[in-house]
């Protein structure tokens, strides 16, 4: 007896659960380990604008991963293994990738490797994957692929910036670096839907860290305290123009949080786990948009980079010390500062100045939120290293201390020249409120 059967020809049948789980694994490790390593550049990067794009891309990927990890899971059920597997070779290229041998060559790596071949292979898997058995993946991706187009756009536009400004020899090295890239991605079979090549990669026999000193751009102060009264006890916080100038001057100078936020994610990414990675790119994106806040205010009122003073006085205060101190540093300072947040709310309201007030109101709603991932973080670091995970107190207490120091090495020339900064900027905000007025 012959059996027929109604033909299945739909292309829709192509991908099953398990071949679709192992592709989006495969973009959820390729994220991943972007995401670690635009981190972990921040602050070696010298470029304000990118310093301040970066967190939002790495942001926007860290949330793209999330949902992948998620639906790579709910396609196992009840599986909750997320192993590298055959996509060893593509996750340590990307990571090879880190030891760029400058800011430009990183970036450019960024714009012209890796965000185009995610994007690509994104596109390849939703114009073959099925939108009614994969209903959920194709709603996210989309939106990835879209990110995706304006993260490479916005970088190539700086990229075409700095080509003109580098030095010739710096170039060179960035070009060879992207060629180089580029060749090695295509050799293990790129990032798509089939398995990459197994093989080995080695760009560079270097382990790549963090800068412990921040390259910052120069068209800023560079300096160590960004205000007198850090230094001086004397010297009044101010009110009026000058609580404008001072508050606008702190949001700018949050830098050090965006650079130490990414500092502790790419160290803390492998002890911690995904949960915590999640958590810090938001807080690394949080932090870039507090310094925008205060560059945006300062730029309206007509103030130029080279008018604007960026310290470096917080981060270096952890220089040599164990990654656990810069976490606690952001969770010292978010804990130490929230409360004055409403006074200064309330004062903007009453200058009628509602962008100050604005970006001081979203600014406290962050920190809530910042002071329970410092306390979280704090406390599952303290347990992995067997120690008491309510003990979060003592690294907040050493991180005062440590600050302390930084703060009792100001020399006078420091103290004199941050007072003729400060001096300068509310001279001038003085006579932009009498021109107003004219």
């Amino acid at each position: 007896m012959t059996v027929e059967y109604l033909p299945s020809n739909q292309k829709r049948g192509k991908f099953m659960r398990y071949d679709t789980a192992v592709i989006l694994k495969r973009y959820f490790l390729c994220e991943r380990a972007l995401v670690i390593g635009q981190a972990g550049w921040l602050s070696g990067i010298p470029y304000f604008d990118v310093k301040m794009i970066l967190p939002k891309m790495l942001w926007e990927d860290a949330m793209t991963a999330h949902e992948l990890r998620n639906r790579v899971y709910e396609l196992r059920f009840p599986s909750r293994m997320l192993e590298i597997g055959d996509d060893q070779a593509l996750v340590d290229l990307i990571q090879q990738s880190y030891n760029a041998p400058n800011p430009l060559a990183f970036v450019m790596g960024l714009s012209r490797v890796f965000k185009p071949a995610l994007k690509q292979a994104f596109e390849d898997y939703l114009e073959m994957a099925d939108v009614l058995g994969d209903g959920p993946t194709h709603r996210f991706l989309e939106l990835a692929v879209r990110e995706k187009e304006d993260q490479i756009q916005t970088l190539e536009k700086y990229v075409q910036h700095y080509l003109e400004k580098e030095d010739a020899r710096s170039i060179e090295t960035a070009m060879q670096w992207v060629e180089e890239l580029r060749e090695k991605l295509g050799e293990i079979g790129g990032i798509g839907i089939e398995n990459c090549k197994g093989m080995e990669v080695r760009l560079s026999d270097q382990v790549f860290t963090p800068n412990e000193v921040p390259n910052r751009d120069d068209r800023f102060i560079p300096v160590r305290f960004y205000w007198p009264d850090i230094v001086d006890k004397s010297f009044p916080y101010g009110e009026g123009v000058k609580l404008q100038l001072r508050s606008a001057i702190s949001h700018l100078n949050e830098i050090w949080a965006v650079e130490n936020a990414g500092f502790i994610l790419h160290e803390f990414a492998g002890e911690l786990g995904w949960d915590f990675i999640y958590d810090a790119a938001r807080w690394v994106y949080d932090e870039s948009r507090h310094c925008t806040m205060g560059y945006e205010r300062l730029k309206q009122w007509g103030f130029e980079e080279s008018e604007l003073p960026l310290g470096t006085y917080i981060f270096d205060s952890c220089k040599g010390k164990d990654p656990i101190y810069r976490l606690g540093m952001l969770f010292y300072f978010e804990s130490k500062n929230i409360g004055k947040k409403p006074e200064r709310i309330k004062s903007f309201a009453e200058f009628n100045d509602q962008v100050s007030q604005h970006d001081m109101d979203f600014d406290w709603a962050d920190e809530t939120i910042h002071t329970a991932y410092g306390k979280r973080w704090l406390s599952a670091i303290l347990e992995k290293r067997g120690l008491n995970p309510k003990d979060y107190q003592k690294i907040k207490d050493e991180c005062d201390r440590l600050v302390d120091d930084v703060l009792k090495s100001v020399t006078e020339e420091e103290v004199q020249q941050i007072t003729q900064i400060t001096e300068n900027m509310v001279e001038k905000a003085k006579q932009l409120v009498t021109a107003e007025r004219v």
